[in-house]
């Protein structure tokens, strides 16, 4: 047990590490953010036979992007990590919004890992978790590993069921990844650094809010993430 309390402590140490140089400069760090998710989606897609399918895009309420989430354990598992979402409005993808992720998992498992998370969230039920700014992966939105590839086979159930679907990139080596238990809520330092005081996640991703020129990147990757999934047939 000593062992499993130690392994856990170093991997929220270093997950605090770095939230807690945020506070630096905090909107520097939201801008970094975008930066890196923007690159995350770019580099998923751009492999096709390992990406997210078309069909999976096509058909994508919002998109949600966790560049360097940190995840370890053994037997227990603790994960941490912020990223940024953007939802289908009338006019297009919503300006991002910024949120924190973090929980707990239970299984068999070993190490510490750094993994990009992306999240598709497939309907309006989905989207409406992330509205609410609150929500717990597998208890109040349920969520399954996405299919990959050019195309998602028509015998999956991918689209009936699954509010959100995940696909991650590891960078080490880990065992028993899951999202089960994980927290999802707003990063209200950054929305205030960024959008001001008293903006909403919800003004946000409904297309209330004007995005700033420091999202026209992110913003890009996931209209060119439509447009490679669509190239890609």
């Amino acid at each position: 047990m000593k062992k499993q309390l130690l392994v856990l402590t170093a991997v929220l140490g270093v997950a605090s590490m770095g939230w807690a140089s945020d506070k630096g400069d905090v909107k520097a760090n939201a801008t970094d953010r975008l930066d890196n998710a923007a690159n995350v989606l770019k580099e998923v897609m751009g492999t096709p036979d390992k990406g997210i399918p078309q069909e999976v895009m096509d058909h994508a309420k919002c998109v949600a992007v966790v560049p360097h989430m940190v995840k370890g354990g053994f037997v227990f598992g603790a994960e941490g990590g912020r990223g940024v979402a953007t939802c289908r409005t009338a006019s297009g993808w919503s300006a991002p919004a910024f949120f924190s992720i973090e929980g707990g998992s239970w299984g068999l498992q070993i190490g510490v890992e750094g993994i990009d998370l992306v999240m598709v969230f497939q309907n309006d039920k989905g989207m409406q978790h992330l509205l609410e700014s609150k929500f717990k992966v597998g208890g109040d939105a349920s969520a399954a590993a996405g299919p990959v590839g050019r195309h998602a086979s028509a015998d999956t159930d991918w689209k009936m069921n699954a509010e959100i679907l995940t696909y991650s990139r590891a960078k080490g080596a880990f065992a028993g990844l899951t999202l089960n238990g994980a927290a999802v809520h707003v990063d209200k330092d950054a929305m205030d650094a960024v959008y001001g005081a008293n903006v909403t996640e919800r003004d946000v991703l409904t297309g209330k809010v004007a995005a700033p020129e420091s999202a026209h990147a992110f913003l890009s990757a996931v209209r060119g993430a439509k447009a490679e999934a669509s190239a890609a047939q």
